[in-house]
């Protein structure tokens, strides 16, 4: 059985957007089945709401609409999904990453990135 990851929002985004390098790899052992990426409905819509943003399409060449949903396909199709995700933390200095914070607690993710 792999350990259960969890992936801050920048680890898709440079993932998607760059295709090597640290945060594919993350990715890679995700596909290899190395680690159990665990998602929760909050994150997949700060992930869908992120690499769709216009913005950062056009510093990103590579991030197009449809480079973004096959992503996202494939992360749904992978990835574990943790309905329930109570908030058992908060991070006031930082809360945009309570959500992964608790994911990872409810998942009882190793590893979190």
């Amino acid at each position: 059985m792999s350990d259960r990851a969890v992936f801050d929002c920048m680890i898709y985004l440079q993932a998607v957007a760059n295709g090597v390098g640290p945060a594919f790899a993350c990715f890679r052992s995700v596909d290899q089945g190395l680690v159990k990426l665990c998602v929760s409905a909050e994150v997949l819509a700060e992930v869908g709401n992120v690499l769709t943003r216009p913005r950062l399409q056009a510093k990103f060449p590579r991030l197009t609409q449809e480079r973004a949903q096959a992503f996202i396909n494939n992360i749904n199709a992978k990835a574990v999904m943790i309905a329930a995700v109570p908030r058992e933390f908060s991070l006031p200095r930082d809360p945009d990453d309570e959500p992964d914070l608790n994911l990872a607690i409810a998942a009882r993710a190793k590893n979190t990135w």
